[in-house]
């Protein structure tokens, strides 16, 4: 089973908690900013994903979504 994970990048403000409690560590803070000036989170090893929900139930401005991906 896999998962994608979505993050809105013009509501991250950079928190980083989705960063702390992901554990498989595939979510890091990127260079990138958004209109705000806040550096956005981004998911590496998107197939390692778990689908555990943790980043999205701790992401206080609801930015991280997490989809199950149909089976192939």
């Amino acid at each position: 089973m896999s998962y994608r994970v979505k993050i809105d990048p013009h509501r991250c403000k950079s928190c980083e908690l989705c960063v702390a409690v992901c554990p498989k560590k595939i979510l890091e803070i990127s260079d990138e900013r958004n209109e705000l000036g806040f550096h956005v989170a981004v998911c590496r090893n998107e197939q390692d994903c778990t689908g555990c929900l943790a980043c999205a139930l701790v992401c206080p401005d609801l930015a991280i979504e997490i989809e199950k991906e149909p089976d192939k």
